[in-house]
C-alpha cells in the first residue's frame, strides 16, 4: 500500500484530499502555498498521531496549517502532506471559577473570545484575522496583536497544551494552574515554533475578568518626538487600564480612509502621524472622565494637535477598522512586500526614514512605503508596493529593511514569526549560539526533519538526520 492508502485507512477516505481538492483547501489570500501531495483532516489527537507516525516512517514532509493568515511563508507546502485541524474545533471546557478555557487547535480565535465574553470573562489576544485564525496557529506563531501592551503575547496567556511530535508521540501537558514550577515548562517548546517541533492539538487558555468600560480615541501629532512623551504620559495617567497605543504614518492613514477603502477618517487628513489609544476598565463614568482629562492635558501641552474620543458603541469598531485596513488596501495595489519588525520607540523615526530613502534610491518613485504598528510595544508593520520592477527582488528588498536592525539591536520579526521568508535573516536578531541551540532542539524532537521543513531553520542535512535516527535507534 502507498502512504496515501495508509492515511486513508487511518483517517477515512473523505479526510485525505488530493489534486484540485487539496489545492482548494490550502488557497490563501496573500501568499502562494504550493501544491501539496495531500491534505489530511484528522478528527482527534489519536488520528493525528497515526498520520504522523505513517509520515515519519515514510520520511514524508508534513506542513500544518491553521487559518492561512500567516504572512511569512510558514504554511508553504509544496510536495508536503498538509495537516489541517479544522475538524478539531471544539471548546472542550470553560471553567468560570478558575478562569480557564480548553479549546481544540482548530477552534477560531473569535469563537474563543465570544465564549469567554458570554460568561463575563475575557480572552485578551486580539488580531485582525480573529475570524479566521485558528488557536493552533495563534499558539504556533505566538501571536501578539492589539493588546500586547497590557496582557502580553500568546505565550503569556497559555497555561498548558497538548502536541504531537513528528513520530506520533503525544505530549499532553494540559496544565490548568497559574503556578506550576514542577520541571521544565514544555509548552514553551511549541509556542512560537511554527509547527517545526510538534503540532499543537489542544490548548488551555488563561481568561481574565471582562472589562465593563472602554475608551477609544484617535489623536494626531505634527512631530514624532512627541509620541514617546505622550506614551509615557498615557501610562502615568491611565495606569494599568491602557491596553493599546497604535500608530499610523499620515500617508497610511489617508490610504486607509479614502474610498474605495471602507474606513472613514475620524480626524482630517494632513497630519504626519496618527495614534489610536484605548483603555479598558470597570467604572465607565470615572474612566471616561480620566481619559478626557488626559486628552485635554495632551492638547494643552502640545503633545497632540487634534483628537476625537469615541462616544457611541459603534465608534471604537470604526476606529479600529481604520487601523486594520492598511494591509488590505496595500494588497490591492500590485506587488506587495510585508514586514513586521521590532525596535526601540526612540529609533523608529530615523529607521523608517533610512529604509524609505534606501528603497527610493534603489527603486525610484515606483516605491510606496506604508508604515503603521503597535507603538506601545515597539512593533512596526512596513508594507511596500514596488511597481514596474522584476518579481525576483524580494531578497534585495529584505536586505534594505533588515540591515539597519542589526545595528539597532532590533528584531526581524515582532509577531509574524520567521517562516520561510525570514529564515536567511535570522542571524540579524539571533546569535550563532542561539541558532545552533535551536537546531539541536529541532534534531532532538524531529530527527528526520519532516515537520514543516525549511521553516525557521534550514532543512536538516542528511548527515544530521542520519545521526538523529541512529541515536534514536540506539537509545
Amino acid at each position: 500500500m502507498s502512504l496515501i492508502d495508509d492515511l486513508r485507512a487511518a483517517l477515512g477516505p473523505a479526510n485525505v484530499l488530493e489534486g484540485e481538492a487539496a489545492r482548494e483547501k490550502v488557497h490563501t489570500l496573500y501568499l502562494p502555498i504550493g501544491s501539496p501531495l495531500a491534505v489530511v483532516r484528522p478528527g482527534s489527537t489519536e488520528e493525528l498521531s497515526q498520520a504522523l507516525r505513517l509520515c515519519h516512517a515514510a520520511g514524508q514532509p508534513v506542513t500544518p496549517i491553521g487559518g492561512l493568515t500567516n504572512l511569512v511563508g510558514s504554511a508553504h507546502a509544496q510536495g508536503a502532506v498538509v495537516v489541517t485541524l479544522e475538524r478539531m474545533n471544539a471548546i472542550e471546557t470553560l471553567d468560570t471559577v478558575n478562569a480557564t478555557l480548553t479549546a481544540q487547535a482548530g477552534c477560531k480565535l473569535q469563537r474563543v473570545q465570544e465564549a469567554a465574553e458570554a460568561q463575563g470573562l475575557f480572552f485578551p489576544i486580539d488580531i485582525g484575522a480573529r475570524g479566521s485564525a485558528s488557536m493552533g496557529g495563534v499558539v504556533s506563531t505566538n501571536a501578539g496583536g492589539n493588546r500586547v501592551l497590557r496582557w502580553g503575547m500568546a505565550r503569556d496567556n497559555i497555561l498548558g497544551l497538548e502536541a504531537v511530535l513528528a513520530d506520533g508521540t503525544v505530549i499532553s501537558s494540559l496544565n490548568t494552574l497559574i503556578k506550576n514550577n514542577a520541571g521544565y515548562d514544555l509548552k514553551q517548546l511549541f509556542i512560537g515554533s511554527e509547527g517545526t517541533l510538534g503540532i499543537v492539538t489542544r490548548v488551555v487558555l488563561r481568561l481574565r475578568t471582562g472589562p465593563t468600560s472602554q475608551q477609544t480615541a484617535f489623536v494626531a501629532t505634527d512631530r514624532f518626538d512627541s509620541l514617546p512623551e505622550l506614551l509615557g504620559m498615557v501610562h502615568r495617567e491611565l495606569g494599568g487600564a491602557l491596553c493599546a497605543f497604535e500608530l499610523m504614518w499620515g500617508d497610511t492613514y489617508a490610504l486607509a480612509t479614502t474610498p474605495p477603502a471602507p474606513g472613514r477618517p475620524p480626524l482630517p487628513h494632513g497630519y504626519p502621524y496618527y495614534a489610536l489609544i484605548e483603555s479598558m476598565g470597570s467604572d465607565h463614568a470615572a474612566d471616561t472622565a480620566r481619559f478626557e482629562a488626559l486628552l485635554e492635558g495632551a492638547l494643552e501641552g502640545g503633545l497632540i494637535v487634534d483628537a476625537v474620543l469615541a462616544k457611541s458603541a459603534a465608534e471604537p469598531g470604526a476606529m479600529w477598522m481604520v487601523r486594520e485596513e492598511g494591509t488590505a488596501e496595500t494588497a490591492k495595489r500590485g506587488q506587495l512586500f510585508l514586514f513586521d519588525v521590532s525596535l526601540k520607540v526612540g529609533d523608529m523615526e530615523a529607521y523608517v526614514a533610512e529604509v524609505r530613502a534606501a528603497l527610493l534610491d534603489a527603486y525610484g518613485p515606483s516605491t510606496a512605503v506604508w508604515v503603521f504598528g503597535h507603538l506601545g510595544d515597539g512593533n512596526l508593520h512596513i508594507n511596500l508596493n514596488i511597481f514596474d520592477q522584476p518579481t525576483d527582488i524580494r531578497h534585495a528588498v529584505e536586505e534594505i529593511v533588515y540591515a539597519p536592525l542589526a545595528r539597532l539591536k532590533g528584531s526581524i520579526s515582532a509577531e509574524h514569526g520567521v517562516g520561510l521568508f525570514k529564515r536567511d535573516f535570522l542571524g540579524v536578531s539571533r546569535s550563532a549560539e542561539e541558532i545552533a541551540l535551536m537546531a539541536r532542539l529541532k534534531t532532538a524532537l524531529d530527527p528526520t526533519g519532516i515537520l514543516n521543513p525549511g521553516k525557521v531553520l534550514p532543512v536538516l542535512s542528511l548527515r544530521s538526520a542520519e545521526v538523529g535516527r541512529t541515536s534514536s535507534a540506539g537509545g
